[in-house]
């Protein structure tokens, strides 16, 4: 049965779509970008700050699921600028053990949503 994750502590949809959907013992993230979850402004001042609200979000979106980021299976980063990889890579591995993280694609893309650097969205289960 499907069942819809909704927390205030991360960014409202701003289209048809939830912030995640649990089915079973897996959750399906929809991606994140670094919006503010209070004001709902965007957060780009650089890109490290710009990946760590997206984190932040995420981990909003697992809690609110009873998860963490020990439970994510899959993620998948969406960027702009692959030269920002080395900055995304550091802020992102700072939320995982690195013995345990979770299988990943990096993506540079040509454009993103409000023309943001970062998007990522995650996998996980409940085991």
């Amino acid at each position: 049965m499907k069942k819809i994750i909704f927390t205030d502590k991360a960014p409202a949809p701003i289209g048809p779509y939830n912030q995640a959907i649990l089915v079973d013992t897996t959750l399906y993230t929809s991606g994140q970008i670094a919006l503010d979850p209070v004001t709902m402004e965007l957060v780009l001042d650089d890109i490290e700050t710009e990946t760590k609200r997206v984190m932040d979000n995420l981990k909003a979106v697992l809690e609110a699921a009873d998860m963490t980021f020990e439970n994510v299976i899959k993620s998948t980063i969406f960027i702009m600028n692959m030269a920002d990889f080395a900055l995304i890579n550091k802020v992102y591995g700072s939320y995982f053990n690195e013995e345990t993280a979770p299988a990943r694609e990096t993506v540079q893309v040509a454009c993103l949503p409000k023309n943001v650097n970062i998007e990522i969205s995650m996998i996980a289960v409940k085991y």
